[in-house]
């Protein structure tokens, strides 16, 4: 796990940062502070591999912060001021993010400091995340109804059971799957898993979603719905969505 803190004066900008790593299995949240000079004692006590650092800030700024701090965590600088890029890069900060951060963003760069905190973590996890457990033929030779995705660590795998996933969200090399009261953040595209769930019942409607089609409860147009939530159908899904649904209709 890589521990992050945030160093900005404005709450709101650490409180998004917050959810944005909450999100990021690899990453552990480890606190948040307005105050440059407390983030430095963090800093030093070894309790952070990785800061997003405010630039402007009133007693120290984020530049100072950097020849202060040294090489003793890696940083990602976080402002609203584009103009600071070069001399932040002087400092051999891992990215610059200019706010409002949008999430594709944040993501790129955290993979970017992934892959100088946790190089071999990055080589085990490129490779397929999402393996089934081989058949024995002498017990049954029946297709498993669950999977196991790769969590956190290692050597760590989570089973998933294909018939409590609601829906699929693909966030660049990293999905989403949301069960009836958790959701799972796994590092794997959404190309990749599509070819190894069973169809049906699941089937991709977006560019970004993949439904399991025994939870949808309404189809209104281009939307459809699974539980509480509403998701677009894309143009170039369309076609074979309606298909899946009248072919349905006919069990």
């Amino acid at each position: 796990m890589i521990r992050c803190i945030c160093v900005d004066d404005e709450a709101y900008a650490s409180n998004l940062l917050k959810a944005y790593i909450d999100k990021i299995p690899f990453l552990e949240f480890a606190g948040s502070t307005t105050s440059p000079i407390e983030a430095l004692g963090w800093v030093s006590d070894g309790r952070c591999d990785l800061v997003f650092l405010d630039i402007q800030m009133p007693e120290l700024t984020g530049l100072q912060f950097l020849k202060l701090a040294g090489n003793k965590c890696k940083v990602i600088l976080t402002t609203a001021y584009p103009e600071y890029a070069l001399e932040g890069y002087e400092h051999d900060v891992v990215d610059y993010l200019l706010k409002p951060i949008a999430f594709d963003r944040f993501l790129k760069a955290v993979q970017k400091a992934q892959a100088l905190l946790q190089p071999a973590t990055v080589s085990v996890q490129a490779a397929p995340s999402f393996v089934t457990l081989p058949s024995t033929p002498a017990v049954t030779s029946a297709p498993a109804d669950y999977m196991f995705v790769k969590g956190e660590s290692k050597n760590k795998f989570l089973r998933i059971n294909y018939a409590d996933i609601l829906y699929i969200e693909g966030l660049k090399n990293y999905v989403s799957l949301y069960l009836p009261q958790q959701r799972v953040v796994t590092y794997q595209t959404l190309r990749d898993l599509e070819e190894q769930l069973p169809q049906p019942p699941f089937y991709r409607v977006h560019k970004s979603y993949i439904i399991s089609i025994d939870k949808v409860s309404m189809v209104d147009g281009n939307t459809l719905y699974i539980q509480d939530t509403s998701l677009p159908i894309g143009e170039t899904y369309r076609d074979g969505f309606f298909k899946l649904i009248k072919d349905r209709e006919k069990l």
